[in-house]
């Protein structure tokens, strides 16, 4: 089974206004309501795939059932940690520039996360594979991210990560099988400015000498790079179209990878599968339909150059 985590899920409010004044009334001309969090991404990508997998998430209030009932149309499996506040709302403005407001999010209490954790000690098994994306929730701390992270190395399970620096360092130790930092975020791992194919590379293998297996690194109009385990390099392009909404182009990235890897085995296959997918939903308003990845599949070319 594939489960994703989502520990601060939020529904997004993507709000369309030709010109914004501050101070003034502003009036939209159309409104996007998006069940969102990285993981809650990666599940909706991964069943568009083809794939039946476990969103598993700490959900609260009204907006947590429009969560899951959204998830639930698209038939995925909804494991939902009750929680006594509101799952947070977030704004994404798009107008004049991209704006985007962030709301904390409902607090996790420490039985709230011993009750997520039980559940994944109970149903874990090595031929599972679980998505940890995103940042904490209030009341979390690294440890929590820590403990999963452990937990999987425990019992055998892929771990696909992609979180913040301080979290994804701290669970480096336990061997995530890939890692998804685009460049900005690479350089910032090291406290450097990546401004060179070389440069990437060279960061991945550092990365991988602290615990991670693989490292697919996102470069935004540059394309992607992914460093493996067994010590090859390939790189993928991006394919032709027009940015709509990057929020979430990453997670689906990653989700379409590895719903290819776990399928097939291939690098290759994997990272093109990942590319035309991550482009599909930068393209789209909210995450991509499986009819638009596979348009751009064929305009994906990757590389080995080691």
């Amino acid at each position: 089974m594939l489960y994703t985590i989502t520990f601060n899920p939020a529904v997004d409010l993507v709000i369309n206004v030709p010109s914004v004044t501050l101070g003034d009334l502003n009036r939209s001309v159309g409104e996007n309501y998006v069940a969102g969090g990285k993981g809650i991404n990666m599940s909706v990508i991964l069943k568009r795939l083809g794939f039946v997998n476990t969103a598993v998430a700490f959900l609260g209030g009204f907006s947590g059932t429009y969560i899951q009932s959204e998830l639930e149309k698209d038939n995925i499996i909804v494991k939902r940690i009750e929680i006594d506040g509101i799952t947070r709302i977030n704004v994404k403005l798009k107008s004049q520039e991209e704006t985007e407001i962030n709301a904390n999010g409902a607090y996790v209490s420490k039985e709230k996360f011993e009750e997520l954790y039980t559940y994944f000690e109970n149903v874990l098994t090595n031929e599972d594979t679980v998505f940890l994306a995103g940042n904490k929730a209030p009341g979390m701390t690294s440890e929590h991210y820590v403990m999963i992270a452990k937990l999987c190395q425990e019992k055998g399970t892929k771990l696909v990560l992609d979180t913040t620096k301080e979290l994804l360092t701290q669970c480096l130790p336990y061997e995530p099988f890939i890692i998804k930092p685009n460049h900005h975020e690479l350089g910032e791992l090291f406290d450097v400015v990546i401004d060179s194919e070389e440069q990437i590379i060279h960061y991945a293998k550092q990365l991988q000498k602290q615990g991670a297996k693989n490292v697919l690194v996102s470069r935004g109009k540059e394309g992607s790079l992914l460093v493996t385990t067994d010590g090859q390099i390939f790189t993928a392009n991006v394919p032709k179209g027009t940015v709509v909404n990057s929020v979430g182009a990453g997670d689906s990235m990653l989700a379409g990878f590895m719903s290819s890897y776990l399928q097939t085995g291939d690098y290759m296959t994997a990272l093109k599968q990942g590319a035309a997918t991550g482009s599909a939903t930068a393209f789209s308003v909210g995450i991509a339909t499986l009819e638009l990845i596979d348009t751009l599949l064929p305009q994906i070319t990757v590389t080995k150059i080691q």
